[in-house]
């Protein structure tokens, strides 16, 4: 009797990925596939470690399958691909399973796919691969192009807009980063409980971890153990990068105050903000839709955020239900192209091109043009994004300022703790990198001061 996809780890991750090949978001499909499966936990694991691993390091597996491939990849039918794909990440990365497994249960999921032409093409071409992968000719470190994009599994646009950004050597370190899994952090409330007691349960429960070295309220999860992570229903604590727990701090908020999160879905910062100001702050959260609005409302239920108004409202055009010069402080996450968070996000590296930067960046400055008339004299507007490319982050800031005079930006290195003093440019806003500062994600922050 043929498995159904979700009894097969590797057949579900072979359909997730054909999913994400037509526009599906990767982590969407993922927790859909997981919480239908009956799968145990040890293989639900492998489906999100294949699902992940293929995702990221394309660029790689491609590049060693070519070495061993009689024809070119780009003419293969596209289930033979995904399928040497799947089957040349088992043997090129996970060392736990064994070669004749990686190539015999490629082959035998192409059998149950009914690609029985092309079952003794892949049993060959994986075969050859895993008696010759210590001769596969990788690009060495110093050629940092070819590095970056066949063992760091960059795109050719992406190396580009690496390398503008960073010298040689930060700009391989940054590739190597991206390449690789993304740590898990998490934001203990601090409406619930505090990081030393949630330290504490999570080792009870069998948990490994630290405290983040930035954030003050920041967990990251060195090792997992086989019990839930404690107090998920009882809100004890968001699943939140570090660098996105900075942004929170960065706005500066306080008791009484009114602020606006333009941009707020899923809710990790609008419910940071409640929390930092102790519920006691008048929180608007705006975003374009409905069931997005939806996650904001449940995630403040769940934690405990009591000051929150979620709305839904686009912002390429201005909020008029929000009165001029009404807000203290102004969150503005914007939409961007997420080239900071690719380790979580890794099919972003493939859908997404210099073209999309463009378009992103003019929407950016739409919203920025609907919220700026929003802030009060002597009120803080935050911009901040998870990406890393000059276009979404100093050209905007440089823009923005031209037109609007009666803003400035202000120095954040005479904002912040001394301990963050690295993390601060010369510009005097916030860079944050993997490779350089903890594994948190890349961001970028700027903070704008309306002048009385």
């Amino acid at each position: 009797m043929t498995s159904r996809p979700t009894d097969s780890p590797r057949r579900a991750a072979y359909e997730i990925l054909r999913r994400v090949e037509d526009g599906a978001f990767a982590d969407v499909v993922l927790d859909t596939v997981l919480d239908r499966s009956r799968l145990e936990l040890r293989d639900k694991r492998l489906v999100t470690e294949l699902v992940y691993g293929i995702l990221r390091l394309m660029g790689r597996l491609d590049f060693a399958l070519v070495q061993f491939c009689d024809r070119p990849l780009q003419r293969l039918q596209a289930e033979v691909l995904w399928l040497l794909r799947l089957g040349a990440y088992q043997l090129l990365e996970l060392d736990r399973i064994p070669s004749h497994a990686a190539v015999n249960s490629t082959v035998e999921l192409a059998r149950e796919l009914e690609q029985g032409a092309s079952v003794g093409f892949i049993n060959g071409v994986l075969r050859s691969l895993d008696r010759g992968h210590k001769e596969i000719p990788w690009p060495p470190p110093e050629k940092i192009k070819a590095y970056l994009q066949h063992v760091c599994s960059q795109p050719v646009w992406l190396t580009k807009e690496i390398m503008r950004q960073l010298p040689n050597v930060e700009s391989r370190a940054l590739g190597e980063s991206l390449a690789g899994p993304p740590p898990l952090t998490l934001r203990v409330n601090s409406l619930k409980t505090q990081r030393e007691e949630f330290l504490a349960a999570l080792s009870a429960a069998g948990h490994q971890a630290l405290p983040c070295t930035y954030a003050p309220e920041g967990v990251t999860i060195e090792k997992r153990g086989e019990e839930p992570l404690p107090g998920n229903a009882e809100g004890w604590y968001q699943v939140q990068d570090e660098a996105s727990i900075l942004m929170g701090h960065l706005l500066d908020g306080h008791p009484g105050h009114r602020i606006l999160d333009a941009c707020a879905a899923p809710g990790g910062k609008t419910t940071h903000l409640a929390a930092l100001t102790g519920n006691q702050a008048d929180i608007v959260a705006l975003d374009k839709y409905s069931r997005r609005v939806e996650l904001i409302e449940e995630g403040a239920r769940r934690l405990g955020c009591t000051a929150i108004t979620a709305r839904e409202w686009d912002l390429t055009t201005s909020p008029g239900f929000l009165e001029a010069q009404s807000f203290d402080r102004i969150l503005l996450d914007a939409p961007c192209s997420g080239l900071g968070v690719l380790r979580r996000n890794p099919e972003g590296r493939w859908n997404k091109s210099p073209v999309n930067l463009r378009e992103l960046a003019v929407l950016q400055k739409q919203i920025l043009d609907s919220v700026a008339p929003l802030l009060k004299p002597d009120g803080k507007l935050l911009y901040s994004v998870c990406t890393f490319s000059h276009i979404e982050t100093d050209a905007i800031i440089e823009t923005f300022l031209e037109e609007y005079p009666e803003f400035e930006l202000e120095n954040l290195e005479k904002q912040v703790l001394p301990a963050w003093s690295d993390l601060i440019t010369d510009k005097g806003t916030l860079r944050s990198y993997p490779h350089c500062h903890g594994g948190m994600d890349a961001f970028f922050a700027a903070r704008l001061r309306r002048r009385n």
